[in-house]
């Protein structure tokens, strides 16, 4: 895609989703299945900015929570826990030490 501009293209890609939707996942999908950085940055980029959770972020990095966790800390990415989500790593912490 060179010399397109990503701007165009992304406008473009929202278009092409309205009519046809299957098109526009399964080619981010093979994209981002290519690219693997790119979507380590674009889940952290979503988590960072509050739209996803950790869980999700998790889930969709294809980790255990506790394990994207400890590599968030890990790179300085910091972590941010509700209530109960605090209860519950606590929980799952303990849990993970014991299996390991």
């Amino acid at each position: 895609m060179r010399g397109l501009p990503v701007d165009w293209v992304l406008e473009e890609l929202k278009d092409i989703a309205r009519f046809s939707p299957d098109w526009v996942t399964e080619a981010l999908e093979d994209m981002l299945k290519a690219q693997p950085r790119l979507r380590w940055a674009l889940v952290v980029s979503a988590y960072l900015s509050g739209r996803i959770n950790l869980g999700k972020a998790a889930e969709l990095l294809g980790k255990h929570r506790l394990e994207l966790q400890e590599e968030f800390l890990a790179k300085g990415i910091p972590i941010r826990l509700g209530p109960r989500d605090e209860e519950e790593a606590k929980a799952e912490a303990a849990i993970w030490e014991w299996k390991r």
